[in-house]
């Protein structure tokens, strides 16, 4: 309503069931994700929640919180109407609940989650056809105008008093009232009413859903000079804007795909500088197994601000673990065997590519790793020599990678090593149901120094194949993928020549 400043002189607030405050909490805190790596953007949830646009944007945030807190507060013996305030501002109601601690005979009669909070909009509202005070400053002098109020809205106000109907512009304009109505709130509340059989201080927990909560895994990973081994740091990014601060939370994590049944949907599954020094906190989380999850436990408590991202460290850095890089040409990538024989003499690939590069490590005790490993993205990262600076090499996703898993990254294209894949024959022969394939795959090194090359091959035409000649020998690798692995001299080239017959 433009620049509107409203004073409230509030007489009572009539019918509000005691509030009690936070000050004796103990909160705990598990964050589920279903966050994709690749399109999540933590960043784009808070332009939204800064600019106000769109009240409801926390629902969209891929994942949720659940909230455990517990408060000591004063209880009669009989029925009493208990106000939980401080609490967040996205709550799912039908996932509320609160429990006794000390009285496990208390009974829960009634629960409601009430959000209708303070605004000037709701309290003008409230006060239609009842007398407000307007207050301006006028060309000589502070104006009071009186009178009973019809409408609000478009910026105006338009009051009926002594002297007739006025329309008065909100800017620079104060409004004063006598009371707060009653049913008003100046935070989302939890309410219970609860029957007890004894009087006197009560523990209660009370645990709920939020939404506007999500974590995701975030990796950097440093490849030592050597290319044979690298340094790794993790961290978990955590955004809060669930509409409410907690401070000294015990926090958890789940990490796994955590089905959940969406209101209107069906079922979804849950899924800084890059030096390693700065990293080094060893307080991670302590992970375990849980269910068919894993749960991560931060050993102490922190606070985690309202409408914020903040990084904490998932585990402790490990270092000089063992990688290996590769440089795989895999021209047919993608490419399956068709639902039929593919006797199309021009349906093949040829021509000039470009090898991808990737690093592959052994997620393993016995190389210094060992730990379930949350999806994520992994930044690679390799010190300059000249200079000592990190650059930054390539980046790939991980899915959730259990223990003693193989983890592979994808960095890129390789930028001096090329191959050309050429079909040499092509033949058909209907009547006897065969086809036969001559390809060569060339493969040249402009490098000062040696590269182990893996050429892939899709053999795609059909399922029934052999391959009579290869030089050199080739590795199956499935029913219907080869490939083979070369040492390919330094400024040199190396040749694959092969034949492939097929039958149906």
């Amino acid at each position: 309503m433009g620049t509107l400043l409203l004073s409230c002189l509030i007489a009572s607030a009539l019918g509000a069931p005691p509030e009690v405050s936070a000050t004796s909490d103990s909160v705990s805190l598990t964050v589920y994700s279903s966050a994709d790596p690749a399109g999540f953007d933590p960043q784009r949830f808070v332009a939204q929640q800064r600019m106000g646009a769109d009240p409801t944007f926390a629902w969209g945030v891929p994942g949720f919180g659940v909230v455990r807190t517990e408060r000591t507060i004063p209880l009669s013996a009989g029925i009493n109407e208990v106000t939980f305030t401080d609490v967040a501002a996205f709550i799912d109601p039908t996932s509320v609940g609160v429990v006794d601690l000390t009285d496990a005979s208390t009974t829960v009669l009634e629960q409601s989650f009430r959000f209708d909070l303070v605004s000037p909009s709701k309290l003008l509202e409230r006060y239609l056809d009842r007398e407000i005070e307007l207050v301006r400053q006028g060309p000589q002098k502070i104006e009071s105008i009186r009178g009973t109020l019809l409408s609000a809205n478009q910026g105006q106000v338009v009051l009926r008093g002594s002297s007739g109907v006025q329309i008065v512009p909100m800017d620079g304009t104060q409004v004063v009232l006598p009371e707060l109505p009653g049913g008003l709130l100046t935070k989302p509340a939890l309410v219970w009413r609860l029957q007890s059989k004894t009087g006197g201080d009560h523990r209660l927990r009370a645990t709920y859903q939020t939404a506007g909560m999500t974590w995701r895994s975030d990796y950097n990973l440093v490849l030592a000079d050597s290319e044979a081994s690298a340094d790794l740091t993790a961290w978990v990014s955590l955004m809060n804007l669930s509409g409410i601060s907690f401070e000294g939370a015990r926090l958890k994590l789940v990490a796994g795909d955590v089905q959940r049944i969406e209101p209107r949907g069906g079922g979804r599954m849950l899924r800084g500088a890059p030096q390693v020094a700065a990293m080094a906190d060893a307080a991670g989380f302590e992970e375990q197994a849980f269910f068919e999850y894993h749960l991560y436990t931060l050993p102490r408590t922190t606070d985690l601000p309202a409408n914020s991202t903040q990084q904490l460290t998932l585990f402790p850095p490990v270092a000089g673990f063992e990688v290996a890089k590769e440089i795989v040409f895999d021209a047919l990538a993608g490419y399956g065997v068709f639902g039929e024989p593919m006797r199309e003499r021009g349906v093949t690939m040829q021509g000039e590519s470009k090898p991808s590069v990737f690093l592959r490590f052994e997620n393993k005790e016995s190389n210094r790793l060992g730990m379930p490993l949350p999806a994520g993205k992994v930044r690679v990262f390799k010190q300059d020599p000249k200079d000592g600076t990190l650059e930054f090499i390539g980046e790939d996703l991980i899915d959730h990678t259990p223990r003693h898993e193989t983890v592979r990254l994808r960095l890129g294209e390789a930028f001096d090593v090329r191959g050309t894949r050429t079909v040499e024959d092509f033949s058909v022969d209907n009547a006897r149901k065969q086809m036969s394939e001559t390809v060569t795959f060339e493969v040249r090194n402009q490098k000062a120094v040696p590269q182990r090359v893996i050429v892939r091959e899709r053999l795609y035409r059909w399922r029934n194949w052999t391959i009579p000649q290869s030089d050199p020998a080739f590795r199956k690798i499935d029913a219907s993928t080869v490939e083979w692995t070369l040492d390919v001299p330094a400024e040199g080239t190396t040749t694959i020549r092969y034949r492939v017959d097929y039958s149906w």
